[in-house]
């Protein structure tokens, strides 16, 4: 099942449910998908699973830094808005893995691309955003990946 057939689905479910932070959550989703496909255009309007999941995480990106925004500013209320929507988002995206694990997998990936010294760095990091894209933040990855060719 598609991505966005699955949030018309639950668009469905939580109306009936009247549940609001989750109706709003994923018709901000279905949002999304409908303006990436009405961008390409010629490709018969469908989103390939790579795009769906790119789309997912820059939405779960931009709900966790505004919620950092409004954690800082004390607005607990625009902030439970946020991680409301933040964790209906997180059901469609893929299994986040802990540090330890993203660590395990750089280790990995170091040793396959023969990585040792920092000026690697950009060698790595293609190859590491291509396989835990959806699975580990961006900022993460990178830190890591600074430790430990240093």
């Amino acid at each position: 099942m598609s991505l966005k057939s699955q949030v018309e689905s639950g668009i469905k479910d939580a109306m009936r449910a009247k549940e609001t932070d989750k109706l709003r959550a994923l018709r901000a989703i279905k949002s999304l998908i409908l303006l990436e496909e009405t961008k390409s255009g010629g490709t018969g309007g469908e989103l390939s699973a790579d795009d769906e999941l790119k789309l997912l995480t820059k939405a779960a990106k931009q709900r966790r830094e505004s919620a950092d925004i409004y954690r800082a500013q004390g607005r607990e209320d625009l902030l439970a808005v946020e991680l409301a929507e933040l964790s209906f988002i997180e059901e469609f995206l893929p299994k986040q893995l802990s540090e330890d694990e993203v660590k395990a997998k750089l280790q990995e990936i170091i040793a396959r691309v023969g990585a040792s010294a920092p000026s690697d760095m950009g060698k790595v990091m293609g190859v590491a955003t291509k396989e835990l894209a959806g699975q580990a933040d961006g900022r993460v990855v990178s830190t890591l990946v600074k430790s430990l060719l240093a």
